[in-house]
């Protein structure tokens, strides 16, 4: 490992955090990992100032209420259309070409088109604009980054999708995953799982016990969704000695875990267990008998997964692969899963040791930068004013829309996944600087973002650009930016 102070100060923030900002690789120069360390320390690490934002169970039940609303006016206008056509009048003789076929009215003119522009966007929009808002300005304005970035992991490991359950994908990093951050696995795998946005993403208040009143009076039985991708992704990984009588037995523990009609006012949304959907009689589920507790039942399940020795392998091995290399060292899985049994999973404790372990600093930088760790480098790197519908585009245009993963897995974390989409952040990275550099100078952000990361190569090519657009772009795609 390098003596250099300055390069360990650039790594840290890098590897572990965003990127620098302006002074921030003098600023922990003198101990990189003791600036890291005390990130976890912070008071409100992992918060975030959300007053002015809804709940989940108050963020679906104003979308219910504006979707019937709107229902109800679409009703209302069909009905008299149908009325005045009864009358002989001629309905819809404005030109077609104001009409979208999806039916949405076109501005008739630019001037029509630009107040449509500037007109506030409507409730489903603005739920995950406005949390997309606060993230963001989270991770920008870090000073170091640390714990954003291990929000940013835990809520990707722990995925749900704005595509399926939109009012509450903000809503829930913020309730079920920053406040356990740097608490302990078990807390947050119950607060996870039995949160109304995972339980809905992955379909478990239409799972019903074969043998529960409700199973038995409606012919409906299990969904298995939940059970097995706790199993498979959330504690133990795939093929880690479970069977399929284990997740149909899980399956059947886990029901009753839903959540209250979103049109019911005042508690809409909220996480409820209902006995009658759930399965009656004890249940074995990797060798451990577990009796009918009702909602304890699953609790019970969730605690022991969470202290298995395959689920430690499992974090450890994906916390290390975030951080540090696809391929991680096996010393440094081996020392993550060490501490995570021992510490009964403390989270905190389990970050320290990613620090800690000699392996995490290793100088060969060959993670590449997801397309939203990217795009926030930048953003810290240059201080340009942002916009959260523009950052927001750029994530999606790169294959990373916010909380809109392709399946319960999450975004991928390796390499292959992203590297086909580095000429599209060329075009990103061109167009951000053709707004933004002339008001600043990128050999100097060579040194603040890179500092002595920066090879010979990389600073004459910033050096010898056309232009301040150019040498912006150049820097922004160079690997010692693009990499952590």
């Amino acid at each position: 490992m390098t003596t250099n102070p300055k390069f360990e100060a650039a790594l840290a923030l890098h590897r572990f955090g965003f990127g620098p900002v302006a002074g921030s690789i003098a600023a922990i120069a003198d101990d990189p990992r003791g600036a890291l360390l005390a990130d976890l320390e912070r008071p409100g690490a992992g918060r975030v100032a959300a007053a002015n934002l809804p709940n989940s169970g108050q963020a679906a039940r104003s979308l219910f209420e504006f979707r019937a609303e709107r229902l109800a006016k679409e009703k209302l206008a069909e009905r008299a259309k149908k009325e005045a056509e009864a009358k002989g009048i001629v309905v819809g003789a404005a030109d077609d070409n104001t009409m979208k076929p999806n039916g949405d009215a076109q501005p008739p003119n630019g001037e029509s088109a630009q107040n449509q522009q500037n007109q506030q966007p409507q409730l489903p929009a603005l739920l995950v604009q406005n949390e997309a808002k606060v993230r963001i300005e989270a991770a920008v304005a870090a000073e170091i980054g640390f714990v954003e970035r291990l929000v940013w992991f835990w809520s990707n490991h722990f995925c749900v999708s704005a595509d399926k359950i939109l009012s509450m994908a903000g809503a829930y990093e913020r309730e079920a995953i920053r406040p356990h951050v740097l608490g302990r696995f078990v807390d947050m795998l119950t607060a996870v799982e039995s949160h109304p946005a995972m339980l809905f993403y992955l379909d478990n208040g239409v799972s019903m016990g074969p043998n529960s009143v409700a199973g038995i009076n409606r012919d409906k039985s299990l969904n298995e969704n939940l059970a097995r991708e706790i199993l498979e992704l959330h504690t133990l990984g795939a093929r880690t000695g479970y069977s399929q009588d284990d997740v149909t037995r899980f399956a059947n523990v886990l029901t009753g875990w839903t959540w209250i009609a979103f049109g019911v006012p005042n508690r809409g949304g909220e996480f409820v267990f209902v006995k009658r959907l759930h399965e009656p009689g004890e249940q074995t589920v990797i060798g451990k008998s577990y009796p009918d507790t009702g909602v304890d039942q699953g609790r019970a399940v969730l605690a022991d997964l969470a202290r298995h020795p395959a689920t430690a392998r499992h974090i450890a091995h994906k916390l290390a692969r975030h951080f540090v290399a696809d391929e991680p060292p096996l010393s440094l899985v081996d020392k993550l899963a060490k501490s995570f049994i021992d510490s009964d999973g403390n989270l905190k404790e389990l970050a320290k040791t990613l620090i800690a372990a000699e392996e995490s600093w290793t100088p060969a930088r060959t993670k590449l930068k997801r397309p939203s760790e990217w795009i926030t480098s930048a953003l810290r790197l240059t201080g340009a004013q942002w916009v959260v519908g523009r950052v927001t585009s750029g994530q999606g245009l790169l294959g990373e829309p916010l909380w809109r993963p392709g399946g319960p897995n999450g975004f991928a974390d390796y390499e292959s996944a992203w590297i086909d989409g580095l000429s599209q952040r060329v075009d990103i990275a061109s167009n951000f600087a053709g707004r933004v550099a002339d008001r600043l100078d990128p050999v100097a952000l060579v040194e603040t973002g890179l500092g002595p990361l920066a090879s010979a190569e990389t600073r004459n090519t910033v050096a010898r650009a056309e232009s301040r657009a150019q040498a912006l772009t150049l820097l922004l795609m160079a690997p010692e930016f693009l990499r952590r």
